[in-house]
């Protein structure tokens, strides 16, 4: 899957974490790539131990880079079946949905019928990203990759837009009813990704993770400032806002999220004075996700919560 000059990278840049160096190592071995890593590591034991050490002092406390990883894969779960479905009518196959935690089916989804060709494109696009960030995670993290959890892509998109006044309390909200409705369901995930990825960033020690991580924000940020274009151009602003507004609702104290209007002007990239997004932290992500201001394990999105040791949102 990775070929050796990456793996004799992330070996020794995975000393920085001895947890993600003892996971990495063993599924580096079960993936086949035993022979490298093994001979790398002989070279390199003896000079890394005191940085190892050093690293695991500063790191007391703080979630591991995989325990990091894991959380965006469930995000990246989420993305992938919800794209897959609109674009392709099905979500993910079997052989990337299995791994560590309680596996869990998808309720929900189908092909959305996209009559705009450019949009439709779009989609396709962000659709085949997410589920190549699924495959990359997957692959980087090996045998400690988290398994995909429940996820709800019926009942939740409902909550969610009764939550957002969307529709009443009598409606329903389906998100591949309408080329609208898919863009305004797009519009709650992207945004959530890129803030995710921006909060989970300073907490990944490992350089080459950190690096992927990168890589995967600056795509999300890609595919967020796509959906944001495709709500303005259809003059979708105030529901936008309904939408930026609940997620504020739900994250906690602050103000930061944007919709897509700054008064009447077009505000496609959501930053503050310095032109800087913000970022969220894991706990406030699942707060979104999870449809609820407090500090619960499970609900909305992910009925039976998310798999990985992040999986707490957090309270009022």
């Amino acid at each position: 899957m990775f070929g050796k000059p990456f793996v004799r990278t992330l070996i020794s840049r995975s000393a920085e974490n001895p947890t993600d160096r003892r996971r990495f190592l063993k599924a580096a071995g079960a993936a086949g790539l035993g022979v490298v890593g093994a001979t790398y590591l002989g070279v390199q034991a003896t000079s890394s131990a005191s940085a190892t050490g050093d690293a695991a002092a500063a790191a007391a406390g703080a979630p591991s880079d995989a325990a990091v990883l894991n959380f965006a894969l469930n995000l990246e779960y989420l993305e992938a079946e919800f794209y897959s479905f609109a674009v392709h009518g099905r979500g993910l196959p079997d052989d990337l949905t299995g791994g560590a935690g309680t596996q869990g089916g998808v309720s929900g989804g189908k092909k959305v019928m996209f009559h705009d060709k450019a949009l439709h494109q779009f989609a396709k696009e962000i659709a085949g990203d997410e589920v190549a960030h699924v495959k990359f995670l997957r692959g980087a993290l090996g045998e400690a990759a988290v398994s995909r959890p429940e996820i709800d892509l019926k009942n939740s998109f409902t909550a969610a837009a009764r939550a957002a006044g969307l529709i009443s309390e009598y409606q329903q909200f389906d998100p591949f009813a309408s080329e609208k409705n898919f863009l305004l369901a797009a519009f709650l995930f992207e945004d959530v990704g890129v803030t995710a990825y921006k909060g989970a960033a300073p907490l990944i020690t490992n350089k080459t993770f950190l690096d992927a991580a990168a890589g995967i924000l600056a795509a999300e940020a890609y595919h967020a400032a796509t959906i944001r274009t495709a709500l303005f151009d259809r003059e979708l602003g105030d529901a936008a806002a309904k939408i930026s507004n609940a997620r504020d609702a739900l994250d906690g104290p602050g103000d930061d999220d944007q919709g897509v209007l700054l008064g009447n002007q077009a505000n496609i990239v959501p930053t503050d004075q310095n032109g800087i997004c913000f970022g969220r932290g894991a706990d406030r992500v699942l707060n979104v996700v999870y449809l609820n201001p407090g500090a619960v394990k499970e609900g909305g999105f992910f009925p039976k919560g998310v798999n990985g040791d992040i999986v707490a949102s957090g309270g009022a």
